[in-house]
């Protein structure tokens, strides 16, 4: 029997989960073995899974789960560097050259055990079967606003936290920006599910939009455009050939550009289309200031949906729910083109056969 074990989260901030109650159902129904973590910060009551026919286990015990168990989760593991030997699915951040991702890469090989990374988990055309991008877009376009507006009342955004809803969220930006008048911004990936949610904020708060997708970089560069809107927010992943938004030297020159949103968040990327900064940043401290006179702020938060962790989760869920109901088969299909990446990204490591 298939059995998927959904892990507790253990970062900091981080209520979402990748399966809601009523998929673990359709699961169930179709003979898969669901077991859930508690976890006291979970969006989602634990409650409703115990109703949906799952079996519940302890939090975090997941490293003492049966040898044929998958684990699932989204976040990044305890970086304790104990060997991995079980199946993950997570989002692992390993396939683009980032130091943690080779350690983590390393933990699979030493334990035998095998990735499916969802950021490859993908269709016959390439295109993720599930993703949170449209609520990383949603968000991240609300906090660089909230960087935009700090910047105006001279300081740097303060803390952010959860929203219960969407609404919720706008009614709180509304507030952030009373008596202020509205940026311009540049959304770059404006056709994609990060830009779209990205604009949608945008537009919903009374700010102009820039829309520019591959028509408008496949020169290649420079981009001085950039730096005439007050707000840049990136919404492409880094990857081999993306070409330099934002170079090193665009603190010095004359410019509007006042605030980044890297909401793609790739700083340890060696394909990074922002060299302003190398980290990223977090709900205590949202903003990095590279510049101070006039001022560039770049927020770079890699766990944006988690503002909004009902629905994301929701709509993430649903995304992914006919894929976690094909886990009888993780040979074909997504999961075969995710292990293949895997499999390409572990070569040359000495590892043992996992489960």
């Amino acid at each position: 029997m298939t059995h998927l074990w959904v892990r507790a989260e253990q970062r900091p901030n981080e209520e979402r989960v990748g399966l809601m109650p009523e998929g673990a159902r359709a699961l169930v129904e179709v003979g898969i073995r669901v077991s859930i973590e508690q976890c006291p910060v979970r969006a989602i009551p634990i409650e409703d899974y115990a109703a949906a026919g799952c079996e519940i286990v302890a939090a975090h015990s997941w490293p003492d789960a049966p040898d044929d168990a998958i684990i699932f989760g989204l976040k990044e593991l305890p970086e304790d560097g104990t060997p991995l030997p079980h199946r993950h699915i997570m989002f692992g951040h390993a396939f683009k050259g980032q130091t943690a991702g080779r350690v983590l890469l390393d933990r699979f090989a030493a334990g035998g055990g095998t990735l499916y990374d969802l950021e490859y988990l993908v269709d016959e055309t390439g295109r993720r079967v599930a993703a949170f991008g449209y609520w990383a877009g949603y968000a991240g376009a609300a906090v660089s606003l909230i960087c935009w507006a700090a910047q105006q009342r001279s300081g740097i955004a303060g803390p952010v936290g959860r929203h219960a809803s969407s609404a919720d969220l706008r009614a709180a930006l509304d507030g952030t920006l009373a008596g202020l008048g509205r940026p311009r911004a540049i959304v770059i990936g404006a056709l994609g599910r990060v830009g779209t949610g990205a604009s949608d904020l945008c537009r919903a708060m009374g700010v102009e939009v820039t829309s520019w997708d591959i028509a408008e970089t496949a020169h290649g560069g420079p981009f001085p455009e950039i730096l005439d809107h007050e707000i840049f927010l990136n919404c492409i992943l880094a990857m081999p050939g993306t070409p330099v938004f934002v170079p090193d030297d665009a603190p010095q020159a004359p410019r509007r550009l006042s605030v980044i949103g890297d909401i793609a968040c790739d700083p340890g990327s060696d394909f990074s289309p922002i060299k302003v900064y190398d980290r990223a940043t977090d709900w205590q401290e949202p903003a990095i200031r590279v510049h101070d006179a006039p001022p560039l702020d770049v927020t770079a938060i890699d766990n944006l949906p988690s503002l909004l962790p009902v629905e994301s989760s929701q709509d993430y869920a649903a995304q992914l729910l006919p894929s976690l109901l094909a886990l009888h088969d993780l040979d074909g299909g997504s999961w075969g083109r995710a292990r293949a990446e895997f499999d390409r990204h572990i070569g040359g490591r000495p590892r043992d056969d996992g489960p």
